[in-house]
């Protein structure tokens, strides 16, 4: 059974930054493509950023690139989340997922984690 946990989530003022952490225990971490997801009051869930096997492969959303990275740390079993340049319209929860491979579906989800950005 994979588990994800994530952590770091609080009120920031607009303009301030924030880094997620979601820790993964189950099977082995390193052969899954991890993502982060949020979903903002009244919005659908919507992915923000997803990182490959070794940290060489990156995606991202539009709306955050240039101002969100993601990284991982396989020795410590956690995926990141650094976010800068927080926006108000960056209020959502954010969820981490685990899938596979890049062209399957996301199968492990965390709790989530609330991140609100102040005006």
């Amino acid at each position: 059974q994979v588990q994800l946990v994530e952590s770091g989530g609080g009120v920031v003022p607009a303009g301030g930054s924030l880094r997620l952490s979601c820790a993964v225990s189950g099977r082995t971490f390193s052969s899954y493509v991890m993502g982060w997801f949020r979903q903002g009051p009244g919005k659908e869930r919507e992915v923000v950023a997803a990182i490959g096997w070794g940290s060489g492969s990156t995606r991202y959303a539009d709306s955050v690139k240039g101002r969100f990275t993601i990284n991982r740390d396989n020795a410590k079993n956690t995926v990141y989340l650094q976010m800068n340049s927080l926006k108000p319209e960056d209020t959502a929860v954010y969820y981490c997922a685990a899938r596979t491979a890049w062209d399957t579906s996301y199968d492990y989800w965390g709790q989530g984690t609330q991140v609100t950005v102040s005006s």
